[in-house]
C-alpha cells in the first residue's frame, strides 16, 4: 500500500513505515500531512500491534524542507502554522498506543531527529548521524526538539547539543540514551522486527495501550498524578478479557490466548 511520501508493508502484527521523499526524505508541508494520515490509519488499525518507521535510501530524514523555510520569510503566521504542523506529527507518533519503533537507516537531523524522538524506541544503523544543526541557519529546533531533547537527555546535555548543533554518531547517541541499540546497517530491519516482536509477543494489546499511556503521559505529571494514572489503568484491565484469561492461563500453566478484549 502506496501513499504519496511513505510506503507501508505489513510483516504479521507489525506495520513498516518507509518514508520515501527523494532525495533526502526532507519533511515538506505535504509530506508531514501524508505521514500524519498515514499514522493515524494505523492507529485505528486493530491488526497493526506495533509500528516501525524507517526511510528509504540513504537517509531517514535529513530534515525538514529548507526551500518552504525560504518562502515564509517575513510571514510569522506561516512559520507557526509549518511549526505546529511538525509538533503536531510528534505528538500524534508519540500519543499512539501502540509501540512505534525509529529504525534510524541514515542521517537523521533536525526534523529528522524530532520524528525519531517522537517515536518509543530507537534503533540507529552505524552509518546513521544524528544531529539538530538549526542555529547554523539562524533558526532552532521546533517539531519539539528542544523539549524531547532535555527529556530524554538533560538541559545541560540538550543545551549542549543544541546550541553546538554537535553531529553525533550512533555508538554516541547510545551513550546518551537517545538511542537504544546501534546496529550494522544489514541488521538494522531485523533488529527492529524482531524487537517489536518482543513487545507484542504473548501480550495483550489491552495492557500494552494503557503501558504507553502511563509511560508517556507520565512524564508530563507529578509523581502522584503519574500514580494515580496507572493505578486507574490497572484497575480498569480487571473488567477485561484479557486480564481474566492472563491470570487464569497462568495459573493453568498453559499459554493465554488473548483476544484484546
Amino acid at each position: 500500500m502506496s501513499q504519496s511520501f511513505s510506503t507501508i508493508t505489513k510483516d504479521g502484527a507489525i506495520a513498516i513505515v518507509a518514508i520515501n521523499h527523494a532525495p533526502a526524505n526532507a519533511l515538506s508541508s505535504a509530506c508531514i500531512a501524508d505521514l500524519r494520515a498515514t499514522f493515524k490509519q494505523l492507529g485505528a488499525d486493530d491488526t497493526v500491534h506495533a509500528i516501525i518507521v524507517t526511510g528509504e535510501g540513504r537517509f531517514f530524514v535529513a530534515g525538514a524542507d529548507i526551500k518552504e523555510f525560504v518562502e515564509a520569510f517575513g510571514n510569522e503566521q506561516a512559520a507557526h502554522e509549518m511549526a505546529k504542523a511538525g509538533q503536531a506529527l510528534c505528538d500524534e507518533i508519540e500519543a499512539l498506543t501502540k509501540p512505534v519503533i525509529a529504525a534510524i537507516n541514515g542521517p537523521a537531523l533536525g526534523g529528522g531527529l524530532e520524528l525519531a524522538l517522537g517515536c518509543h524506541y530507537r534503533i540507529a544503523s552505524q552509518k546513521a548521524i544524528l544531529g539538530l544543526p538549526e542555529l547554523k541557519l539562524g533558526l532552532l529546533p521546533t517539531f519539539g526538539g528542544t523539549q524531547r531533547l532535555t527529556h530524554i537527555t538533560s538541559k545541560a546535555k540538550a543545551i549542549e547539543l543544541i546550541l553546538t548543533s554537535k553531529q553525533l554518531s550512533p555508538e554516541e547517541a547510545q551513550t546518551l540514551g537517545i538511542v537504544q541499540v546501534v546496529t550494522p546497517p544489514e541488521e538494522l530491519m531485523s533488529t527492529a522486527r524482531a524487537t517489536a516482536q518482543s513487545f507484542i509477543e504473548n501480550k495483550s494489546m489491552t495492557s500494552i495501550s494503557r503501558t504507553i499511556e502511563c509511560i508517556m503521559q507520565g512524564t508530563d505529571l507529578s509523581l502522584r498524578d503519574g500514580l494515580a494514572l496507572e493505578s486507574k489503568r490497572f484497575s480498569e484491565l480487571f473488567t477485561t478479557e484479557d486480564a481474566q484469561e492472563g491470570v487464569q492461563a497462568f495459573i493453568e500453566k498453559r499459554e493465554a490466548k488473548f483476544n484484546n478484549r
